[in-house]
């Protein structure tokens, strides 16, 4: 099985609040499914999770950073993807002071519009009231790690 690399980014407004993205899947193997999940994507050739955390950063919200430190999260679960490869997926998470809630979604791919539905900033109370998917699952949990240090 492939491992995929990814960084992902908790991205957090001066309100506390985190950015996430709602994918909503119209086509493939993952068909009809929608969840909510932090912004990121794969690790490209050459890359370490840390320079692909900034390149998602900014190409995902707009949100320019000179860098970032250590990674406050780690997930590896299975995977599927929307071409119905099943791969390991590796995530690491980075923390993103954000100094506004503006998301720019000028630099995305045709992938990230065809399936990003919206975007929202949620508060940490309301993560584990919702009744929605939401990735990864001790999302409040990593978010409350990350202000705290």
């Amino acid at each position: 099985m492939r491992v995929r690399k990814s960084a992902r980014l908790l991205v957090v407004s001066p309100a506390r609040r985190i950015l996430l993205f709602r994918f909503a899947h119209a086509s493939g193997a993952l068909n009809g499914s929608s969840y909510w999940a932090t912004p990121g994507g794969a690790v490209e050739e050459g890359e370490t999770f840390a320079s692909a955390a900034l390149r998602e950063l900014l190409e995902e919200t707009g949100i320019r950073a000179p860098s970032l430190g250590e990674p406050v999260g780690f997930r590896r679960f299975e995977m599927r993807m929307s071409d119905g490869e099943v791969v390991e997926a590796l995530e690491h998470y980075f923390y993103v002071r954000a100094a506004t809630e503006e998301v720019c979604n000028s630099l995305w791919t045709t992938e990230e519009r065809a399936v990003i539905a919206e975007h929202r900033w949620w508060t940490l109370d309301d993560l584990p009231l919702s009744e929605e998917t939401i990735w990864p699952e001790r999302l409040t949990e990593m978010v409350a790690r990350a202000l705290a240090a």
